[in-house]
């Protein structure tokens, strides 16, 4: 009896243990799950044992004005810990009523594997998707607070942002290029990019797209003397909130300002006549027969449409020659061609800050053939950038500065000298007439003295070139008078419409125009009230009505 007695005790002891041991595991059970829930209100997951680095906020992109372009804001983003989830199938099945483009089955198989301690379900909710699963009160769930990169003003210079993906890490463009200055955080990244020239730009490509029906176009603005990029387009556009919906191929995706080289045909020509007169090849008064083909190695080199001859320099600029400008580069020699090309930064890519920038297409050598054909922008391909760039030299009197994306006051970039002020300023005027009284006649802006070239080479098509396809350009600087801007437009394949042609002269010289009369005001260029012709722009009307030039 007295052992029974002492028994009963010990027993009692043990089974009040037990009760206790299962009553604080249910306590924990609860909690845990509590935990799990409760992180709806919490930025790290520590309620089921997942402790999240925190990061530095990514810095911000703006404008040369300080215009928001890339910024980052809090999201929450739902995971779940399949270890502490007992019904996987109810779970899923809950998910699923929040976010109806999910796949039930899928979901239930993932939260079933309880060898993983974490996965994501769906980053980036909305404040209504995060109350909605909240509410669910759902086993195994936790919200990690995080930050996303969100694009405010849409397509704008989106080739040029690029993207970040949800791991905040940049994919594209400058988000790419400048990934590590970025993801430090601290005062946002400042582009040479300006908001309004950038809008206009991308405005005018969109009406080309429309009115010409053209398969893809490119178009880039300097400052030729700081060597800065104001605007830089491609199309069609992309939004930079919604890359990560677009198809790896899609049209969209490519930058063709930057990652794409285009043999651009004419707009190469006052390149070959500076080259020319700088190096004393040639003469300003020369004069040069234009009335037969040129034959080079089998190869017979004529123009588009007979050009009474014969024609000085400036005129073989200014009617498109390509027998002048052959033997212009004839005389110049295959060498000397080469150094110039070399010296415009026309033999390698760019250097501006973007990653994809395309490497040219050259010739393997540089024989007569190639010399030849390339005088006139056939057998070598380059980079909207890299030929805006090039094309500077006659904004800049003779130099060229390495073109930026991004304001830097400690960054020493490249300056040299191409040819000789004289020389720039001979050729520009010549491109002046070139829009008088050539193939640029409808690139003229009254008021702003255009100085520029057409440009139409026949596509390249696995093997050899299409004959009902063209890439047309047209290469600007402005004013004339004291050049300062640069303007490139690069249509691919336009289409003709009635009672037109499909060379530049009757899709890019126009868009050109009309880009330089919206950005032209809005730059601060004084226009020329001297000028006879008509302003049509009504920004400089007004301005020459207040001055008493109308």
């Amino acid at each position: 009896m007295t052992d029974a007695s002492l028994d009963r005790p010990e027993g009692s002891a043990l089974r009040a243990r037990i009760v206790s041991l299962v009553l604080c595991f249910g306590f924990a059970a609860v909690t845990f799950k509590a935990g799990l829930v409760s992180l709806a209100g919490a930025s790290e997951g520590t309620g089921v044992a997942h402790v999240f680095e925190e990061k530095v906020p990514r810095a911000d992109i703006v404008d040369r004005h300080g215009v928001l372009l890339a910024t980052s804001v809090q999201v929450y983003s739902l995971f779940a810990d399949p270890r502490a989830i007992w019904d996987p199938r109810a779970v899923a099945k809950g998910i699923v009523s929040v976010f109806p483009d999910m796949d039930a089955e899928a979901l239930t198989a993932r939260l079933s594997d309880n060898d993983r301690a974490f996965v994501w379900i769906r980053r980036g909710l909305t404040p209504r998707q995060r109350k909605a699963v909240f509410d669910l009160n759902l086993e195994g769930l936790g919200f990690r607070e995080e930050s996303r990169r969100v694009y405010p003003r849409r397509s704008l210079a989106g080739h040029v942002l690029g993207y970040a993906n949800t791991d905040g890490e940049g994919i594209a463009g400058v988000e790419f290029a400048q990934d590590e200055k970025l993801a430090a955080g601290g005062e946002p990244l400042r582009l040479t990019i300006d908001s309004s020239i950038q809008h206009m730009l991308e405005t005018e490509l969109s009406a080309a797209a429309v009115e010409y029906e053209i398969e893809g176009a490119a178009g880039v603005i300097l400052d030729a003397r700081e060597g800065e990029v104001l605007g830089l387009a491609s199309w069609p556009p992309i939004d930079p909130n919604r890359a990560h919906k677009l198809a790896g191929d899609d049209p969209a995706r490519t930058n063709r300002a930057v990652s794409s080289v285009f043999e651009l045909g004419s707009v190469f020509k006052p390149i070959t006549i500076a080259a020319g007169i700088d190096t004393g090849a040639i003469r300003p008064s020369d004069s040069f027969d234009v009335d037969e083909p040129v034959v080079i190695s089998g190869r017979r080199i004529s123009d588009s449409h007979h050009i009474p001859g014969p024609l000085s320099p400036a005129e073989i600029v200014s009617q498109s020659s390509n027998i002048g400008t052959v033997k212009v580069a004839m005389m110049l020699g295959a060498r000397r061609q080469q150094d110039a090309l070399e010296s415009l930064g026309l033999m390698e890519r760019s250097p501006v800050e973007l990653a994809g920038s395309a490497d040219p297409i050259l010739p393997s050598r540089f024989d007569e053939i190639h010399a030849a054909t390339i005088s006139y922008g056939h057998g070598i391909a380059v980079s909207p950038l890299s030929f805006a760039g090039a094309f500077s030299m006659f904004a800049n009197s003779g130099e060229v500065v390495e073109p930026t994306l991004i304001i830097d006051p400690d960054k020493t970039r490249d300056v040299h000298r191409v040819v000789s002020a004289p020389t720039a300023s001979l050729v520009t005027q010549m491109l002046r007439d070139a829009v008088l009284t050539g193939t640029g006649k409808q690139a003229e802006v009254a008021g702003y003295r255009v100085a520029g070239k057409t440009g139409t080479a026949e596509k390249p098509v696995p093997g050899g070139y299409s004959h009902s396809a063209n890439i047309a350009s047209f290469a600007a600087v402005f004013p004339a008078d004291r050049p300062q801007y640069v303007v490139l437009i690069v249509l691919d394949s336009p289409k003709a419409a009635v009672g037109r042609g499909r060379t530049a002269a009757w899709n890019a010289a126009p868009t050109a125009g009309r880009v330089i009369n919206r950005i032209a005001p809005a730059l601060g260029v004084e226009p020329y009230f001297d000028d006879p012709d008509r302003f049509e722009n009504p920004l400089v009307r007004s301005v020459a009505e207040r001055r008493g030039a109308l």
